[in-house]
């Protein structure tokens, strides 16, 4: 199976993905003691997605996070570089989109909200995907990305910090498809920039009014934007 690194070059990145499909919902929900479920569903209300909208659900994967999001009634679409990982998700009612993040196969100004939950930390270049995520949102659209972060508290997130490198490929290797990409993962949490350099980022990318919220003590943050 294939584990990608810190490099994060496209082909291997996409290739860990599509070793770890099959299982991917299951071994996340397993992974973050279910708090995957009240993560989309956060992502989904910082979004305030209006019916007829138009969205883009970025690094979808098998695009569970882009059928709860059409349930506002918008019009969302899943795309993702994983092939495997879009044909987990063919059945889910909603289009799929094979697209590189970095270029992506939409006109400018096309979606009136843009989101990227967990895929970020992926790209090989963050910085020129949320530019990217900019070209193809109107004026005045939203930006939502629901990323790993830093623990706020101490204790906390030192004992995240262990439980990352040692008790989470552990996990993995009990309900996985491909026990080694979650080594990838506890490493890319780990040199992902915190909450405040990640908005800092976002708002050098082009985007104005950069928020975030913490969720389960920082494990997780949102981080919000509207493109000027």
């Amino acid at each position: 199976m294939a584990r990608a690194d810190l490099q994060k070059k496209p082909n291997e990145v996409a290739a860990m993905f599509d070793g770890v499909a099959r299982r991917y919902d299951l071994t996340n929900t397993v992974l973050s003691f279910g708090q995957d479920r009240r993560w989309r569903t956060r992502t989904a209300r910082a979004l305030d997605l209006q019916p007829g909208e138009r969205v883009l659900d970025l690094a979808a994967g098998t695009a569970v996070s882009t059928a709860e999001l059409a349930s506002s009634g918008a019009w969302c679409v899943a795309a993702d570089f994983s092939l495997c990982m879009l044909e987990q998700g063919r059945d889910r009612g909603v289009p799929l989109v094979a697209a590189d993040g970095l270029h992506l196969p939409f006109a400018d100004q096309t979606f009136d909200a843009v989101t990227i939950s967990f895929g970020l930390r992926n790209i090989v270049d963050p910085d020129a995907a949320l530019r990217e995520l900019a070209r193809v949102t109107r004026s005045g659209g939203r930006l939502v990305v629901c990323e790993f972060s830093t623990p706020v508290w101490g204790p906390f997130r030192r004992i995240y910090m262990n439980y990352l490198m040692r008790a989470l490929p552990l996990v993995a290797r009990k309900v996985s498809s491909n026990p080694d990409a979650y080594v990838y993962l506890a490493e890319s949490i780990r040199a992902w920039p915190d909450q405040r350099e990640l908005g800092e980022r976002i708002h050098a990318a082009g985007w104005d009014d950069v928020a975030w919220r913490n969720l389960t003590g920082g494990v997780v943050a949102l981080h919000r934007g509207v493109k000027p």
